[in-house]
């Protein structure tokens, strides 16, 4: 039975694939529209920076931000690690 799902879903995934192939049509996207004027291409450090090192830039500077400006006092271990079981009371026998 494993087979048969196996086998279905396969099928289905790649029907899924080829039609989606054969509906998107790259050649069109050789002709020009009405009004479509592009600019000039952009180098690869201008392609690096811009969408490599400014978000990784922007996310630093957001990260340091938010620890600079975080003003909650709630920094101490509230786990089971920092509570003392042992009892200063001594018993008199």
């Amino acid at each position: 039975m494993d087979k048969k799902n196996a086998l279905r879903a396969g099928a289905l995934a790649a029907g899924t694939t080829l039609m989606m192939l054969l509906m998107s049509s790259p050649a069109l996207a050789l002709t020009r529209d009405d009004g479509d004027d592009p600019g000039t291409g952009l180098s690869v450090i201008e392609t690096l920076g811009l969408y490599v090192i400014l978000p990784v830039v922007l996310f630093l500077v957001i990260a340091g931000l938010v620890m600079v400006l975080d003003r909650s006092k709630d920094r101490t271990d509230t786990t089971s690690s920092n509570i003392n079981v042992k009892s200063d009371a001594r018993a008199k026998a």
